[in-house]
């Protein structure tokens, strides 16, 4: 602690100006501390105390430590010592209290002073601004105007930063236009223009920052900025050039992260690249911050490969770019690829922070990875991260993925304080694991226990949970109840949910009156639920009429042509369902191959359909054959009429057999101990007949048998499944 004694007695006496010259030394330099130890020492070793040049420099110094006790010491000198009078003094006083927020004793300072001069009117005036309150600031404005002091552009740069209305913002535009200061003031202008670019007036901002005769690099920075927030990344990225022209301004790391920032935006890969092409230039590409932000760039724009490449040539990797690198992979569906990288930055000295867990056990969710999002969670709780929030949902989310909604339970059991992530998480798992009426229990829980907002995905859950457990009713309800009681304006999820919950339930007619009744711009969106429901009714009527009109939207999409023919090889219509495959390869489209996966021992073992890929590919096939043979005994009969027209019976039977997920249990009951439960994650939605197969395999050899396909979780026991037939 400092001590500022008054009287003290020394056998050496400096100079007063030579102390001084030290102070001020030290107080340019920035070395503040140092400042208030020189004069500490002073008064400790001489007669001598400050002066009217001591002392503003002192509570500069205290200023910028925020140091209010050191400074209310140095006040007591100043008042002890009789320099209240003296303006410089008495400014810097009141400079010192407008930076530690002390509001109440700056104001008092300032109506003690004698004498005023602009500065001190400004500075008092800044210290309302910077605590917000912008009327006390703009009565001391309209007086300091009345007295008659000159107003300058520091006068004006505080509050009009400060406006919070609109209305106000534009009276002080005006003045400041009418005293003739923003042509000249470049802070002034640049504080207009962020003040219209907060108000998300583009075109009022570019006026001002079109009429200056000078513009600094913040100029450009706000307004290019400005263009950023409003969205225009084309106008941003002109005037980025524009600049770049001029010669006369060098780019800054601030103006590189507004730019790049409106690239990911935009999701734009030429611009991207030019902005990346002029990191480099500009040599900025040796920060870490802006290599992150690139890399990002890439990955918004769906370019992964640029973005590893971003990644690799980085030496000294931060948290931050391995964290970046691994949620890009996972977001744009490489899963994998994003568990490698983090088994190599387990080999390094950095720390995954709870961001990193997060994406890589969202990794592990996709990839349904039981065993390596198990041992995850093991290192969360040996590192301290256990209660955090974000990584207890991504917890939840990945078993929930992984069809252990039991250890998803748990884990939200023991989360003490649930925000509105973890109770979505967890209705979403009860959703797709088809237990609806859990889901609904569950959201009727949070509304009476916890005080969090409902937000919109919650009620994509409820509906999607209904959809899947054919609550129709309940269905409807919380659809109204989410417009009339919770004002949520219904989204494309919303709609989406909605019209495949009354698909699934084989209610067409109020299907089609939903979609009629819904704005024009969402009805595009949603034919592909009701095309899929009438696969599953084979409505061949209604059919043709969602398959036009997605067919009309988007012509590209695969998965309308595929489920028109189904619908027609359903219900025998060979001829429609022939052309219609061959309008689909006309247009060049293939579709998307269906493939399985299991896990045994943290080894992931995926199939394609007829696949004999496999090292151990001759005992698959003997243990499918051998299951075939007791599933006939038990009853079994394929289900052939979505196979093509053109094979006899028996080769019906054939094609369906070596269905992906039938090789991936084959495999699996091969390579592991009676009773194991075996979990399948399959990437398109089975097949009747598959769904019918895995049932009475789960009766024959009394396995538990978890599938997770395209739609949902399906949980086969002795001969059984949990969505009860409705899928």
């Amino acid at each position: 602690m400092r001590q500022f004694p008054l009287n003290s007695v020394t056998s050496k006496k400096p100079p007063l100006y030579l102390l001084n010259l030290r102070i001020r030394n030290s107080t340019n330099n920035g070395d503040f501390v140092d400042t208030l130890k020189i004069y500490s020492s002073m008064l400790g070793n001489t007669n001598l105390h400050g002066n009217s040049f001591t002392f503003p420099l002192l509570f500069k110094a205290c200023a910028a430590l925020t140091s209010l006790r050191d400074g209310t010491k140095l006040h007591a000198h100043v008042l002890q010592l009789g320099f209240q009078q003296d303006i410089f003094v008495q400014a810097s006083l009141l400079g010192m209290y407008s930076k530690c927020s002390v509001l109440g004793s700056a104001r008092n300072v300032f109506d003690e002073m004698a004498m005023r001069n602009v500065v001190c009117w400004n500075t008092m005036i800044s210290a309302y601004c910077r605590c917000s309150r912008v009327m006390e600031a703009m009565i001391l404005l309209k007086e300091m105007w009345v007295l008659g002091f000159e107003m300058s552009a520091s006068s004006f740069i505080s509050v009009i930063a400060a406006c919070t209305d609109r209305r106000l913002g534009l009276s002080m535009h005006c003045c400041v236009f009418k005293l003739g200061l923003l042509q000249s003031e470049i802070p002034l202008a640049n504080s207009v223009v962020n003040m219209y670019v907060k108000f998300g007036l583009i075109g009022s901002a570019r006026s001002v920052f079109d009429a200056m005769d000078e513009r600094s690099i913040l100029s450009w920075t706000a307004m290019i900025g400005g263009y950023v927030s409003d969205g225009d990344v084309g106008e941003a990225f002109n005037l980025f050039n524009k600049m770049r022209q001029t010669g006369c301004v060098s780019q800054d790391m601030v103006l590189f992260f507004k730019i790049i920032s409106g690239c990911v935006e935009a999701g734009n890969l030429l611009l991207a690249s030019s902005v990346h092409s002029l990191v480099l230039k500009t040599g900025y590409d040796s920060e870490a911050p802006i290599n992150n932000l690139v890399l990002n760039m890439y990955a918004k724009c769906g370019d992964i490969v640029s973005a590893r490449r971003v990644f690799e040539m980085v030496d000294e990797k931060c948290i931050f770019l391995w964290t970046s690198m691994i949620a890009a992979n996972t977001q744009h569906g490489y899963p994998a690829e994003a568990l490698e990288l983090f088994k190599s930055l387990l080999r390094t000295d950095l720390k995954p922070n709870e961001a990193t867990i997060a994406s890589i056990l969202s990794a592990c969710a996709d990839l349904g990875s039981l065993s390596i999002g198990s041992e995850i969670e093991h290192y969360v709780k040996s590192n301290g991260l256990a209660s955090n929030l974000k990584v207890q949902t991504s917890l939840i989310h990945m078993y929930c993925k992984c069809g252990r909604i039991d250890k998803a339970e748990y884990v939200f059991a023991g989360v003490l304080h649930k925000d509105i992530a973890v109770w979505s998480s967890m209705i979403n798992g009860y959703a797709v694991h088809g237990m609806g009426n859990e889901a609904l229990k569950l959201f009727h829980q949070m509304r009476i226990t916890e005080s969090c907002n409902v937000d919109p995905v919650v009620f994509t859950s409820i509906l999607l949970a209904c959809s899947h457990s054919g609550l129709v009713e309940d269905g409807l309800k919380y659809f109204e109840s989410m417009k009339n009681d919770y004002k949520i304006e219904p989204g494309i999820e919303h709609y989406t949910c909605l019209v495949d919950l009354l698909g699934r339930a084989g209610h067409f007619n109020l299907a089609l009156k939903t979609i009629q009744e819904m704005p024009l711009q969402v009805q595009a969106k949603v034919w592909a639920p009701l095309l899929s429901a009438c696969r599953k009714h084979r409505n061949i009527e209604l059919g043709e009429y969602a398959a036009k009109k997605l067919l009309d939207t988007n012509p590209g999409n695969t998965s309308s042509y595929v489920l028109m023919a189904n619908i027609y090889t359903s219900g025998g219509k060979w001829k429609e369902a022939a052309v219609t495959r061959s309008m689909m390869r006309n247009r060049g489209l293939v579709k998307d191959p269906g493939w399985s996966q299991i896990e045994i021992n943290g080894a992931i073992h995926v199939f394609m359909a007829g696949d004999r890929s496999h090292h151990r590919s001759s005992d698959i096939y003997k243990k499918l054959s051998e299951l075939n043979t007791k599933l006939k005994e038990a009853g079994y009969v394929a289900e052939i009429d979505m196979v093509v027209h053109d094979l006899e019976t028996e080769e019906k039977e054939e094609s369906v057999t070596v269905h992906s997920e039938r090789l991936a249990v084959a495999w699996g009951l091969v390579d592991t101990e009676p009773g194991t439960t075996l979990t399948i994650i399959k990437n398109l939605q089975t097949c009747g007949d598959c769904h019918s197969f895995l049932k009475f395999t789960s009766k024959v050899t009394g396995r538990h048998l978890i599938v997770r396909d395209g739609q949902r979780f399906h949980h086969f026991r002795s001969g059984s499944c949990s969505c009860k037939d409705f899928w």
